[in-house]
């Protein structure tokens, strides 16, 4: 049986450090790292998200903002809003928290943003730095899973790895990334011919379909580390009986809040695998604190600190 990977104790030292960091700027500059957030519609999910990550904010001592619209905002409103936030000096940061409304390009929306100003790495020009392998601003889920894998020193150069999903905020950057570390990449999709045979070659498997248990322990192959990336709800309490050996705490989940929270990867994949990320607190603990870490570097990177 492998062990969990959780990603918490890894984001704790990793907000520690940025808030190291910004007290003493704040100590020699006076001023302190700024990141604004752009809401667009009423979606709760992306409300708790941006909450959240302006809590972080605070804990840390960065200056932060949320800027909120209805649904129905003309989309040209939308970008002459982030463009003034590109001419803020105040701010260093821009995410437009996902998914937009319909009527909205995500692209035209992250081509908006400054890349100097692009903590989540998704401007074509942050995402072609990537690929280029120049300096840049990353995506954080990507950038945290590499962190992770790095503070456990897994190795992934000569190594076969395996992505299942292949979105923009995901799998494409995981991909340059991984390739840049000498990992060699297979990228799936739901089109993926054999999906289970393919994902069973992986030394690193990592799951980011955003489909609740997708990954059964034939995905795996012996001794693979495996990264759950998906956060899925679930409320059958039929079903957490049958995923979970210890289901109590999954159960009492669903009687306070409704649902309960699962990954892309069955539980049971944790006896064929060294390791495993938990859902909750493997990859999401991280994202948030790459966001912090990104905001700080966007800040030493325009003051040329």
């Amino acid at each position: 049986m492998g062990q969990w990977l959780e990603g918490r104790t890894l984001a704790k030292k990793i907000k520690e450090k940025v808030k190291e960091e910004v007290l003493q700027i704040k100590k020699e500059r006076n001023e302190v790292p700024g990141l604004a957030a752009v809401l667009v519609g009423d979606n709760k999910a992306s409300q708790v998200y941006v909450g959240m990550k302006q809590r972080t904010c605070e804990r840390l001592g960065i200056f932060s903002e949320i800027l909120k619209f209805k649904a129905d905002l003309d989309p040209a409103e939308l970008k002459r809003n982030i463009q003034q936030l590109n001419d803020r000096d105040q701010i260093d940061g821009i995410l437009v928290q996902e998914p937009l409304p319909s009527s909205f390009s995500s692209h035209e929306v992250a081509t908006t943003i400054q890349p100097e100003k692009d903590v989540d790495g998704l401007n074509p020009c942050s995402l072609g730095n990537l690929l280029r392998v120049e300096s840049g601003l990353r995506p954080c889920t990507p950038l945290g899973i590499m962190e992770l894998l790095k503070s456990q020193s897994i190795e992934i150069k000569g190594k076969e790895v395996v992505i299942i999903g292949r979105s923009l905020l995901v799998g494409k950057p995981l991909a340059a990334m991984m390739t840049n570390a000498h990992g060699t990449v297979t990228l799936c999709h739901s089109r993926t011919k054999t999906l289970p045979q393919v994902a069973s070659r992986a030394d690193i498997l990592v799951a980011a379909m955003g489909r609740g248990a997708f990954v059964t322990p034939d995905f795996v192959k012996k001794g693979a580390v495996v990264i759950d990336v998906g956060i899925n709800h679930l409320t059958d309490k039929e079903k957490v009986k049958e995923l979970f050996p210890d289901p109590e705490k999954r159960l009492a989940d669903i009687d306070k809040k409704g649902y309960t929270l699962i990954g892309d990867v069955m539980p049971a994949a944790i006896d064929k695998s060294s390791m495993l990320t938990p859902v909750p607190g493997g990859v999401g603990p991280l994202t948030v604190a790459l966001l912090m870490h990104n905001t700080l570097k966007a800040y030493k990177s325009r003051r040329m600190i």
